[in-house]
């Protein structure tokens, strides 16, 4: 063969590899990993369990709310403008929301395709130009919220049902007193007085009974009877459901859920735990509770009857990441005790106590 006509490449034997040429396998997972991470699809808001925050309640923006007060609303979108690559720090709902992400991976790999999930909006009265700060904030966590209702100053209540809204959690109590006159579950949450760790897989979710998932029958007759009459009225109405109150919705979503995980053999080890924890007695007025919620087709993985005593000290031993109730004083004590705690404005205990919780700030959206 003449030496400048090129030869012709040899065949690798049978299990040679080439030194030089790596094999697909490898480089394809190569450029893998060099490409940006694709984000799960947002559901559509009439199949998902929508839970619409405002900024106020999944960050910490207590200078800025300062700077707002004092100096107006230009000032304070200035100072937002010029700090938007600082995030801002996790606020009381910033748990609440991590546990529901990490809900929502466990459903996506059960069922890949279904968007029976939880839907995350930041709902905020914020002027649009503050969206930078909060995109970046969202991002610096890595936070899945694709939807966003910055509405300039105007209220965004009347946007939260559009968005199917199936729970409304505001640092701001107006607001979220107009989400419950519109028939809207809606609670004013509050950061806890001290830290304190809550689980990283389980979702935990604690509510009060009277006025939260239940109508507020049986606390008017307290207020108009007494105790006594309460009791023979509860006996009386055993078999009886209760009406329900402004929070059976989102407790009938969580249980939902859960029994995505039941159908798959998963029930000790759903990552969704949900807790009754309320003031009544077991004895004289729980029966009736239980029945409502079995009546309703719910339950509770919890149940615990405290007859008066307070709540605080059983709310630190479950550590949920809320927990829902109308009084203002159970509040308070959950947050002494460092529980993340919501006031659900609702019933007839409003009209009667409005106590301050401890340590909270004013806060907007």
């Amino acid at each position: 063969m003449d030496p400048a006509e090129p030869r012709e490449p040899r065949e690798p034997k049978p299990g040679a590899e080439t030194a030089a040429a790596p094999r697909w396998e490898e480089t394809k997972t190569f450029y893998d990993n060099l490409a940006p991470k694709k984000k799960p699809k947002s559901p559509k808001p009439q199949n998902a369990v929508t839970i619409a925050v405002s900024s106020r309640a999944l960050f910490r923006m207590d200078e800025e709310q300062r700077i707002y007060t004092e100096q107006g609303v230009e000032e304070y979108v200035r100072y937002q403008l010029e700090h938007e690559n600082e995030p801002f720090s996790p606020g009381p709902a910033f748990p609440f929301v991590k546990a529901l992400e990490a809900v929502n991976k466990r459903l996506r790999e059960l069922y890949p395709d279904s968007e029976d999930i939880f839907d995350i909006v930041l709902v905020t009265n914020n002027h649009a130009q503050v969206g930078v700060r909060l995109i970046n904030s969202i991002n610096h966590y890595d936070l899945f919220i694709e939807r966003f209702c910055m509405t300039g100053g105007n209220s965004p209540i009347c946007y939260l049902k559009a968005y199917h809204t199936n729970l409304y959690l505001s640092a701001d109590a107006e607001k979220v007193q107009e989400a419950i006159d519109e028939g809207i579950a809606a609670a004013t949450i509050f950061s806890p007085s001290r830290d304190v760790a809550v689980s990283q897989s389980q979702l935990r979710v604690a509510f009060d009974g009277d006025a939260v998932l239940f109508s507020d029958e049986s606390e008017r007759i307290v207020k108009a009877h007494g105790l006594d009459r309460f009791f023979e009225h509860e006996k009386a109405h055993e078999n009886k459901p209760l009406a329900q109150g402004p929070l059976k919705g989102f407790l009938e979503a969580l249980g939902r859920l859960q029994k995505k995980f039941y159908s798959k053999g998963l029930r000790l080890e759903c990552p969704i735990r949900t807790y009754l924890v309320t003031a009544r007695s077991a004895a004289s007025s729980g029966a009736r509770a239980l029945k409502t919620l079995r009546s309703w087709g719910l339950e509770t993985d919890e149940a615990l009857f405290l007859a008066g005593a307070p709540k605080g000290p059983l709310l630190e031993k479950i550590r949920p990441h809320i927990f829902f109730d109308d009084q203002m004083f159970h509040v308070a004590g959950a947050q002494e005790m460092g529980t993340v705690a919501a006031h659900v404005p609702y019933g007839v205990a409003q009209t009667r106590q409005q106590a301050a919780p401890v340590k909270q700030s004013p806060s907007t959206q």
